[in-house]
């Protein structure tokens, strides 16, 4: 009857993954309809071909484990797995560990793994050959399908670890179970219809605890250091959508989790080894690491030849297509291929889900209608890449840092203890990180949170600048604010997901996806990212598109690396990130913290994954046809990145304590200098001094070819290179920096900000570089460009007083100098100087100078033998303010050019006008230095300088002596308490005179004309500079 069908399916996979059972056992134990084994060992050469891991496994243990089935209600009860205290140690695949661990007991050799897997299969099917008569086909089929779909699985007690040099690290899950749900996701007994062919199923994880642990050279861990994360409960949902019932995999595939809180925790000693694991994945992204056998296919004479083909080919970095195998690719988590052929990371995760792999291996193998053979066919023809989602959101996220200390107890023979104290907090809101894919074609990620908030906690490097007795508020402790708030943004970081009630999935209909790059940017903005995060987005796309259109190449094709096949492949990966609003303070206590982590993360003596490897040319290198090349410029995949930083405030305070002679030396890699004395006493300065500076907008963009080795390889190989193919050899990068300003402002008791003081009016700017990749390969070519950077400054204006520069050194001399910042009563006096109180004029105010230029432009270039740099100067004024004797204030020009001066030795040219003859006038300055790279060739490119110098004229005032012999005097009236502004523009609004004609930069910068960063950049006219058609008299 049913046992005849059902027990082979679950022999099969008990068979598969354990060791040493006996069938006959098993089966007599499934009919009871109950199993129970204890103390098994998993097949590890088995689970690595299944996972297709970048990982080894050293060991596998299963505790107990238990397989109940309901014979008499298998339609409406579901049969459940348990499995009670599962362990599994890994470790990272190499190909010497691989050799030695193939003959030993943890692993078989892949020959032979082959052979036992092609052996499985036909015991199987004989199984499964006998039926039943008085059962029909079709009931058959539809009653397994039900009792796979509806599996549950139930872990208790998992616990992985995974080792690597000194680091362990251990993930502990108390519980996880399996089951099956309903449209409303909660527990039932399901399966696909031909109305809904939906299936939905629930994993719930209960109490997980990730450990980073040391361990010393004999493998032991002496001290165990507080889990990064403790007792975490999460859940994920996964949704299945197939395209008819007789679909042997779904089309749509959703697997998202949700966690409410997140709370991290990471020590000194855990900073190194956490950021270790992340290179991992970075490192294994993008092919790195791993070194495979089953990749090594190719040899040297096959890569030279396939070059072309390569440099067109599939997407990444670092020539992961000629040595590892597609399956090691990040962004292929998912290949539609045959058993024996590699398949993706992550198909491995959503194989185990018995909806997918155990029908599909049901009808497979214990039908017994097709061979194999036709079932291969079968497969390789019907089936195609389904769409995969992947998502992670977290409601509230909280990582610590924490310093550690030892602490013996008082006994002599006690062991040591390991003491931490918090210091540092970084609090998460809104958090999501969704990836869409579809087969190698198309891979997209996004990430993003809706606000984030850094503090200071306790004391640091013996100051406690913030424990509890102190009583400091939560606003002085917070230096780092990005986005909004969680509560007034709303649930938008859930938008479309299964967590979502408004989904298409949660409301009966089938979602729609963009898998069109054009289609995809347009509708994933950064406004569009912003609105939906607020604090940080990030859209990272990747696209495989083949100009033949015929579809996306196949990914065997791909592996092999022929020309024929990849020529006519344009690939594309950018990345956007853009960062919301944010404030970043900048005082003593977040400056130690963060420096001192950076020194914690640098204690450590691990490799890098990735080593530069020799630059080796083959002088047996093929050279291209002129085909070749016009088929090689017609398209070169590129990566291109974007940064975007929007209204960014950063404040700069006068340092109330100065430690950094005890953390910079371990930064720029010397020793510790001295060591810190305790400071328990920590008083802190109010007011407190500080420079504020707003930026609208900074924008970063960086391109780098995605093969750029074999590229410069070809290109250099090539007599005459076009400049396309120059182009592209190159890293480019873009700086542009809009609405710039800067300021004092001063911090009071009640922790807010008085009315800030102009120092740096709005500006823009831009710089654009370029570097040469692998530059050896072009030291035979003297002529092409190794660096070139160009840096345009439209207007730069400064102003200040006296008192304000004083001000200004004074916070520059308390980071600079180690020790106490200077007394109270000198910053008092100059703080009276700078703020004025709000509508008080004073009775003798101090002379302002400002200086201006416009217009410059600054060039460098190096080649192989020489470096040169250039540049211009438009413009140049200074002039001073003063009060004047009716009490307005009046401009005194200090100096000025372009001047004409040719008519300077006769009295009329004082009343004349003198500005330039046209508006196209020279430059001010301009100026071109090369020098040899090497002194010793000096003979072959010389030294070479041209200047060249416009009239400039010079007035010396008194009241340069006036301004220059300023000190800070106390005055009889004190100063007052200072308003409170909130979010005050640094450039105040006056009224324009006509006298504020004469200097360049009194007026605000929103009434002057704009000079954006891009016009510049992007035009190749130079833009002259425009002086001011009034006659300047000077008195």
């Amino acid at each position: 009857m049913l046992e005849s069908y059902v027990t082979p399916i679950l022999m099969s996979y008990v068979n598969r993954y354990i060791k040493n059972l006996k069938p006959s056992d098993l089966q007599l134990s499934l009919w009871g309809g109950d199993v129970v084994l204890s103390k098994l060992e998993l097949k590890l050469d088995v689970l690595e071909q299944e996972l297709k891991l970048p990982f080894t496994f050293l060991s596998g243990h299963i505790h107990e484990l238990r397989i109940h089935v309901p014979w008499t209600k298998l339609g409406s009860e579901p049969v459940v797995i348990t499995i009670n205290t599962m362990e599994c140690i890994l470790k990272l695949k190499d190909g010497i560990q691989d050799d030695h661990e193939s003959s030993g007991s943890n692993s078989t050799n892949r020959s032979a793994t082959e052979n036992t897997k092609s052996s499985v299969k036909p015991r199987k099917i004989q199984q499964a050959a006998p039926t039943d008569p008085d059962l029909p086909p079709g009931y058959v089929q539809s009653l397994i399908r039900r009792v796979v779909n509806n599996v549950n699985i139930v872990i208790n007690n998992l616990i992985l670890k995974y080792v690597e040099d000194d680091i362990v690290l251990s993930v502990n899950i108390t519980s996880a179970e399996c089951y099956t749900v309903g449209e409303l996701w909660d527990r039932a007994f399901m399966d696909i219809s031909a109305t809904d062919l939906v299936l939905r199923k629930v994993i719930n994880f209960s109490d997980c605890t990730v450990c980073l642990d040391k361990r010393n050279a004999s493998g032991k861990i002496e001290f165990y250091q507080d889990p990064l994360l403790y007792k975490c409960s999460f859940r994920t949902r996964l949704h299945f959508t197939y395209d008819n019932l007789n679909s042997k995999m779904p089309s749509v595939i959703k697997i998202h989790t949700l966690v409410e809180s997140l709370k991290l925790s990471i020590t000194d000693q855990q900073l190194p080894m956490f950021i270790r694991i992340m290179q991992l994945g970075i490192a294994l992204y993008y092919g790195e690491i791993g070194n495979f056998k089953d990749g090594e296919t190719e040899d040297s004479a096959c890569h030279n030849k396939d070059m072309l083909g390569n440099i067109t080919g599939a997407e990444d970095e670092t020539r992961i297509d000629m040595q590892y195998p597609a399956q090691y690719k990040g962004q292929e988590l998912y290949s539609q291929q045959d058993e024996e052929q590699p398949q993706g990371w992550v198909s491995w995760a959503w194989s185990f889900v018995p909806a997918i792999v155990s029908y599909d291996d049901g009808e497979e193998d214990y039908t017994g209608n097709d061979s194999t053979l036709t079932i291969h066919q079968q497969k390789v023809q019907t089936l195609k890449d389904p769409i995969v989602s992947v998502g992670f959101y977290c409601t509230k996220a909280t990582v610590t840092f924490k310093l550690t200390e030892m602490q013996a107890e008082s006994s002599y023979y006690s062991p040591q203890k390991v003491k931490s104290k918090e210091v540092l907090c970084w609090e998460q809101e809104g958090t999501t990180i969704e990836a869409l894919m579809m087969g190698d074609p198309f891979f997209d990620c996004q990430i993003g949170f809706v606000g984030c908030r850094a503090m200071c906690l306790k004391g640091i490097m013996g100051v406690k600048d913030f424990e509890e007795n102190m009583n400091r508020s939560e606003t002085e402790a917070s230096f780092f604010i990005c986005g909004e708030n969680l509560s007034t943004k709303g649930l938008t970081y859930l938008t479309n997901s299964l967590f979502d009630y408004r989904s298409p999935e949660n409301n009966g209909t089938r979602a729609e996806f963009i898998l069109d790059a054009a289609h995809h940017k347009e509708t994933y903005t950064e406004i569009a990212g912003m609105q939906r995060f607020g604090a940080f987005y990030m859209d990272y796309l990747y696209t495989m598109e083949s100009t033949s259109g015929k579809g996306s190449a196949n990914q065997q094709d791909f592996s092999t690396g022929k020309n024929e096949d990849l020529g006519t492949v344009q690939e594309k990966s950018t990345k956007t990130l853009v960062v919301g609003p944010l404030d970043f303070r900048l005082d003593s206590s977040a400056v130690h913290r963060i420096l001192k982590m950076i020194v914690c993360a640098l204690e450590h003596e691990y490799e890098p994954y990735s080593r530069l490897k020799p630059e080796i040319k083959d002088e047996n290198e093929t050279i291209l046809n002129p085909e070749e090349v016009a088929s090689l410029e017609e398209y070169i995949p590129t990566r291109h990145t974007s940064v975007t930083l929007l209204k960014c405030t950063c404040t700069i305070f006068m340092a109330e304590f100065n430690l950094l002679d005890c953390l910079l030396p371990l930064i720029i890699g010397g020793k510790n200098s001295s060591n810190f004395m305790n400071t328990t006493n920590f008083q802190s300065l109010r007011p407190l001094p500080s420079i504020q500076i707003l930026v609208d907008k900074i924008n970063l963009e960086h391109s780098v070819p995605m093969y750029a080795e074999h590229l410069v390889h070809v290109v250099s190989s090539l007599t005459q290179p076009s400049d396309n193919l120059l182009h592209y050899c190159y890293v480019h990068c873009y700086l542009k920096i809009f609405g710039f300003q800067a300021g004092l402002t001063s911090l009071d008791v009640s922790g807010s900000y008085c009315l800030p003081v102009p120092i740096i009016p709005s500006f823009s700017t831009a710089l654009y570089g370029k570097f040469l990749k692998f530059p050896t390969c072009w030291t035979k070519r003297s002529q092409i460009v190794m660096t070139e950077g160009i840096f345009e400054l439209p207007n730069l204006t400064i102003q200040a007083t006296r008192a304000q520069t004083l001000l200004l050194q004074a916070i520059y001399q308390s980071w600079s100098h180690i020790g106490n910042v200077s007394s109270s009563a000198v910053n008092e006096i100059l703080m009276n100087e700078v703020f004025q109180n709000i509508g008080v004029k004073s009775k003798n105010p101090l002379p302002t100078l400002e200086g201006s230029i416009q217009n410059v432009e600054l060039k460098y270039c190096s080649t192989s033998l020489v470096k040169c740099a250039s540049g211009t100067m438009g413009s140049i004024k200074i002039c001073a303010k003063a009060p004047g004797d009716s009490g307005k204030e009046k401009l005194i020009p200090l100096l000025q050019g372009p001047s004409d001066t040719k008519d300077l030795h006769s009295t009329k040219w004082l009343n004349e006008s003198r500005k330039p003859e046209s508006l196209l006038a020279p430059d001010l300055i301009a100026f071109t230095v090369q020098v040899p790279q090497y002194m010793d060739y000096c003979h072959n490119s010389g030294a070479v300088l041209l200047c060249s110098i416009q009239g400039l004229a010079v007035n010396i005032d008194p009241i340069l002596y006036t301004w220059l012999i300023y000190q800070p005097q106390k005055r009889t009236s004190r100063h007052m308490p200072q308003q409170p502004v909130v979010a005050v523009p640094l450039v105040m609004p006056i009224s324009r005179r006509k006298e504020d004609e004469l200097s360049v930069g009194s007026a605000p910068m929103a009434k002057q004309q704009s000079y954006q960063a891009s016009e510049y950049a992007s035009s190749p006219i130079k833009t002259k500079t425009i002086t001011d058609s009034n006659n300047c008299s000077w008195h």
